[in-house]
Parts: structure tokens; sequence; C-alpha cells
């Protein structure tokens, strides 16, 4: 085994982290009879050798021994190294062949050649996996497809194959691979995509098992996605229905491996803890499939997800909760029923249904509103209340479940603060005296304090509190993170009482991040107003710092605390000369547009900034002379321009409209344009932020504003 392999110069080649000089010893780890070493080898390959998915030269030369490796069937976890095969030669450059625009000196000409040359190297060798499509051992049968599908060089050959091969295959899993492996080649090669297509038609009317034409009707809407069956919501819902009450719960696959601390180890069992005690965990896979397939077609996806949340099985409400969370987040629509069913999640005994809820209820802002009689329920009940004995792995029973049943709420702290940042952010009011007791309590998330703007009036009871915590933060290395959030707290609940504990931070700030937490407290004594007029003093000697942020948060405290403007806006011109920086010309020109009109004097230093290179200098500059002077005719064409040029700066924008009211009637169409959209703005594939949902939301309420305002009436 692993002929030659101290024939290759390892030292010489390189992986993510140096010389590969200890590539033969990972190879010989996937061999080994111990679990655990098979387990780090991979998670070493993975780590380095095939470092995020790159391909070096020591992965290039690795790929003799990974093939003769899955060739022998006395080596054990071989599936795992069919998915490294397939995750190395997988990847696949564009069609108008990235090889030949590239030039040799590019930076980007070496990993695009090793891309190509592994892909080569393995469809030399892909023989190998013909044969495993019957191999003994399940995991080896439960890869090969997709490497088949994904590597081999004659398509048609392996479409024959995995078509023949379930008709004898039993595992249920495995048909499924067969199944999804079958798509795969009908997406590649558009010769083969018409049959396929009809054969996956007509397997999802014929197969008896329900699990296999649900498979089969996600690979046809994946491979035709202009051509689903307008009856695909009740033909779905009746086979999950289907496979609820004919699925069997799986016999384990063997003796439990044991713990490692490597990536790929804390991987499976997450994996492993999301299957346990569910019968059919693989439908979440199709029906992710069949979601990505519909796209646009919201309501259908809603009427799915509606369905699943209404089910007797809790897996599947767990999965309809994830799933709705990727579509929330890339598209607008009517989403109230679907808050309320995951809100009531929120009550089930089992736990991983109760974090799912959670998790994806602290994402929606106002858009939770809807759940907010069964967030205060989670929040008020008694001790025990709805997981009183959670069902862990394998549906054995542990005191308390995962999420940790407490002697007060029936929810332990961790999650009763996610609960309850649910509730904040929705606005509901119900969640003050929550938080109240919160910060009684001890140490919160800092997400809690950020979510008091919007409470409103009733959040002022929580000055006291939120004062006393801040007079115990230490002024040292982590002042930052500690006072910044109680800071921002303070400010949104105008309490002014805490002016003293705010100077405190100002005045003791640390060298470390000192501008950051300067900047923070100025901000909180700009909320205070003429409350914080005994800041003065400190407020016109940072006027004077090197920090644009400093100096203009100072600016902006001391027109709120006096209300006079001879040392504020000769402090704020300062930032708008030329040569100043983006950020600080950004900064200044934020702070004149919140004092508004009677800063009408800096206009003429405004102005530059709107024919800047930098967008947001022009979108800060134009919101503020258009704030400070109400100059329409120069602001609106470089707001509007902003708008078209970059999405993020439509929330700004959009602001701004709605303030200029009728002045801003231009914009209608613009504005019109955007509550037709069902895409969110700031929609990105593979990537979110905890904020999206919300900011797409702000943004439609503004544009109503606007178009409120505009005499249009509400949209």
């Amino acid at each position: 085994m692993l002929t030659g392999i101290e024939e290759v110069d390892w030292a010489s080649l390189g992986h993510a982290y140096g010389p590969a000089d200890d590539v033969p010893e990972l190879l010989r780890g996937l061999a080994s009879a111990d679990p655990a070493e098979r387990e780090t080898a991979l998670d070493g390959m993975y780590g380095a050798v095939h470092h995020q998915g790159d391909v070096y030269d020591s992965t290039l030369a690795c790929i003799p021994f990974l093939l003769e490796l899955v060739a022998d069937p006395a080596v054990q976890d071989r599936g795992c190294i069919v998915e490294l095969l397939t995750s190395i030669g997988g990847i696949e450059l564009d069609d108008d062949d990235e090889l030949d625009e590239l030039g040799a000196d590019d930076e980007e000409f070496i990993p695009a050649a090793n891309y190509a040359m592994a892909a080569a190297a393995i469809a030399a060798g892909a023989d190998v996996f013909l044969g495993l499509v019957s191999d003994p051992d399940p995991e080896v049968r439960l890869t090969a497809p997709c490497a088949l599908a994904s590597l081999h060089p004659e398509p048609a050959r392996v479409l024959t194959l995995l078509r023949e091969r379930l008709t004898v295959e039993r595992d249920t899993e495995v048909r499924l691979a067969l199944v999804a492996a079958v798509g795969r080649i009908a997406l590649r090669h558009a010769s083969l995509r018409t049959e396929t297509v009809d054969w996956l038609g007509w397997l999802a009317r014929a197969a008896q098992d329900p699990g296999l034409r649900l498979a089969a009707l996600a690979q046809r809407a994946r491979c035709a996605p202009g051509d689903i069956p307008d009856d695909v919501v009740p033909r779905v819902t009746g086979l999950l229905e289907e496979i609820r009450t004919t699925a069997h719960r799986p016999e384990p696959a063997g003796p439990e491996r044991p713990a490692t601390s490597t990536l790929i180890g804390q991987f499976r069992e997450l994996l492993e803890e999301h299957a346990a005690g569910r019968p059919a965990p693989w439908t979440e896979e199709l029906l992710r499939t069949l979601h990505t397939a519909l796209d646009d077609r919201v309501d259908d996806r809603i009427a799915l997800i509606l369905a699943q949340l209404r089910s007797p099985d809790w897996g599947q409400r767990s999965d309809a909760i994830w799933l709705c969370g990727g579509l929330i987040r890339i598209w607008r629509g009517r989403y109230e029923e679907v808050v309320r069913l995951v809100g009531a999640q929120l009550q089930d005994p089992e736990p991983r249904l109760r974090e799912a809820a959670a998790s994806f209820l602290e994402r929606l802002f106002e858009l939770g509103a809807p759940a907010a009689d069964a967030l205060v329920a989670r929040l008020t009940a008694g001790p025990g209340a709805g997981a009183g004995a959670g069902r862990g792995p394998g549906g054995s029973r542990r005191p308390g479940g995962a999420g940790g049943a407490g002697a007060r709420g029936g929810v332990g702290r961790s999650g009763r603060d996610g609960v309850l940042l649910a509730l904040a952010r929705a606005g509901d009011t119900r969640a003050v005296p929550l938080l109240a007791r919160a910060l009684e309590e001890g140490e919160v998330r800092r997400e809690l304090l950020y979510a008091v703007d919007g409470l409103g009036p009733s959040a002022a009871m929580l000055a006291p509190l939120l004062r006393r915590r801040l007079a115990e933060v230490e002024l040292d290395e982590r002042l930052h993170d500690r006072a910044t959030p109680l800071l921002y707290a303070l400010g949104a609940v105008r309490g002014g009482q805490a002016l003293p504990e705010v100077l405190r931070v100002l005045r003791g700030a640390p060298p470390n991040r000192r501008d950051w937490v300067r900047e923070a407290a100025l901000r909180t004594l700009a909320a205070f107003g003429p409350a914080a007029r005994g800041a003065a003093p400190d407020m016109r000697r940072l006027m004077a710092s090197e920090s644009a942020a400093v100096a203009t948060a100072a600016a902006r405290a001391l027109w709120a605390a006096e209300g006079d403007l001879a040392e504020v806006l000769p402090a704020l011109e300062r930032w708008l000369r030329p040569g100043t920086s983006g950020a600080d010309r950004c900064a200044a020109a934020q702070a004149l547009g919140e004092i508004g009109p009677a800063a009408a004097a800096a206009a003429p230093a405004l102005r530059p900034g709107l024919a800047s290179r930098d967008l947001w200098v022009r979108v800060r500059s134009a919101a503020a002379l258009w704030r400070v002077s109400g100059d329409t005719a120069a602001a609106l064409p470089v707001l509007l321009a902003a708008w078209e040029e970059n999405r993020h700066a439509r929330v700004d924008v959009a602001e701004c409209l709605a303030e200029m009211g009728p002045a801003a009637a231009s914009a209608q169409l613009v504005v019109l344009t955007e509550l037709t959209r069902r895409r969110r703005h700031n929609a990105r594939e593979g990537a979110s932020g905890s904020h999206d949902v919300h900011l797409d939301e702000k943004l439609l309420t503004l544009c109503r504003a606007a178009l409120a305002r505009m005499e249009l009436g509400v949209f």
C-alpha cells in the first residue's frame, strides 16, 4: 500500500502551512486501523493539503495515493476519502477556459492550473469509482455516485450505471444519493438533460418509496426550474406525510466513534446530533434542493413551510425553520403566519426545536411581532414548562434537555437571553421589565442592550439599572467591549442622570481603543442633550482631538448640550477641508446633518463633497446639505445616483427622501420600483448578517413614508 510514497520529495512541495513533509504521515493515517487516527489524518488533509478548497502541488502529488486507498477494500472510512477526492477534483473552471485568459505570470495562473490538473488526474483514474457503487460498505456507496457524476469523463456511461444501480440498491440514503447524482449529470451535461428530466419525472410518479419520489421531484425541479408543476406544494406535502407515517428510525450504523479535537470530528458530531432521533433526517436536504429550484416562487415556498410547521413530526418543523431562515433573508413576502407558527415551537419539549425557533426569531426584529405572545409565554412560564425533560440524541431523556430548563422561567439563562432579544427587537414593551430583571441578575448579551432603542419611552425605567452597571465597569483594557453597549442603551433611554458615570468612562478610558470609547461616550452625551451641560469642558477639549470621529462627536454633543454654534461649526468644517480622508468627511457631514438648519452656514463647506470619488462622502454630503439648507436641486441628483450605484446606500437615501417629501417628487418612480421588488435589496447568496432583514424592512418603511409625503398615498 502507498507504493512509492517515499520516492516523492515532499519537502520540496508545499501546502497551506509550508513544506509538505508531513503529508506521508497524513496519508498513512488515512489507512490506519485506529478510527481516531483516521479522523485526525483526514482533518489534516482538509486543513493543510486541501485548505479551504485550494489545490497545491502537494495536493496533486497525493492524488495517486488517495486513489490507491479508495481501491483497497481493507481500508476503512473510504467514503471520506472519496469525498476528499470529489472536492479536490470537482472545482470547475469557467466555460471560457480560464487558463487561456490568464498569463503565466498572473498570480491566479498557478491555482487555476492546479485545479485543472487535479480534475484531469482524478478523471484519469475515475474508473475506480465505478466499482464502488456496489461496495459492501454503505458509506462508500453513499459517496460514490457524486464522485462519478462530478469526475468521470464518460457521463452517459455513468448515467446508465446509476439508473441501473437504483433498481437493486436497498439503503434509503444511498438511493437518494443515486438520484442526486443523476440530477448533477443533467445539470453538467446539456446533451443528457432532456432524457434525464423525463426519467426523473417518471420516477417521481412511479416509485413506490415516497422518499425516492420526493428526491426525483426535487432533482427534476433543480434541472428544469422553469417547468415545475403548479401542484408542487400538495404533492410535496403529501409525500412528507407518507414519509412521516412510513419511515422508521434507523438503527445505529456501528460502534460509536471516539471523540477527537478536530474540526472534522466536531462537524461529524454536529451532524449526528442533528439527525439523532429523526426517522428521515434526509428530507431536509431534499427540501433545500426544492426551495433552491423554486427560487422567487415565494408563495409556494411559504406554503411548503407552513405545511411543515403544522406537521406532527418535530423534525419536519425544525427543518421548516431553517429553510425559512434562508427564504426570509433573501425574499420579501407575507410571513406573519410563518412567524406565528415558529413562535409556537418555543413550547415544544424538543430542545433542538426550541433552539431553532429562538435563533430564527432573533433575526426578525419588527417581523417577529406575530410571535410576541409566544415569546412572552416562554419567558414567563413556570419552572420546567415545555422543557421539563428534553429528549437527548437518539431519543434518550435527560433532565432539562439541551435547552437547560432553569428554576425560573422554564428556560436556561442563555436561552432566555435569546428569547428576550427576539421580543425586544420586535419592539414589544413587555420586554422592558424582563430586561430589567436580566440587568439585576448579572451579565447580559450585548445585543440586548443595543435593542433598547426600539422599546420606546417605557424603557426609561431601565436608566437607573444601566447607570449602576456602568459604574461597576472597570476602566481596564476591556472597557470598550463592556461599556459601549451600556453607553448606547443609556443614550437610547435618555438617561441623563448617569452623567457622572459617563464622564468617568470618558475621562478614564485606557489607551486600548481609547478613541472608540470616547466616541461612544460622546454620542451618549449628545443623546442627553441639555442634561449633559456639565460635560461641556470635556466636549470642548475633545473637539481638538486628532481623531475625526472623536472631534465630530464632541462637537455634536456640545451643540446638543448648549445650542451654540460659535465653536461647533469651525470644529466640524475643519474635517471637510480638501485632503481630509473620506471617513473623516463623512463623520463631519453626518454631524452637521444632525444639527440641521441651524448649521446652514456650513453649506458651502459641504458642497465640494457632492463631487467626491467616494460614494459615501457624496451621500453624507448631499444628505447633510439638504438637511442644513434645504437645497434639493443640488442634493437630490447625487442621492439618486448613489441609489443606483450602491444598493447599500438606499436606506440612507430613502431616509432623506422621506424627509424631503414633495420636494423629492421626481424620485417617485425610483421608490415605487423598489417597493415592487420581491428580492431584498441587500440579499447576498451564501452570506448574511444579523441585521439584513431589519435593514431591508427599514428601507421599505422609509419608501412608503416617502411616497406618503409625496402625496401619492401610502403604498
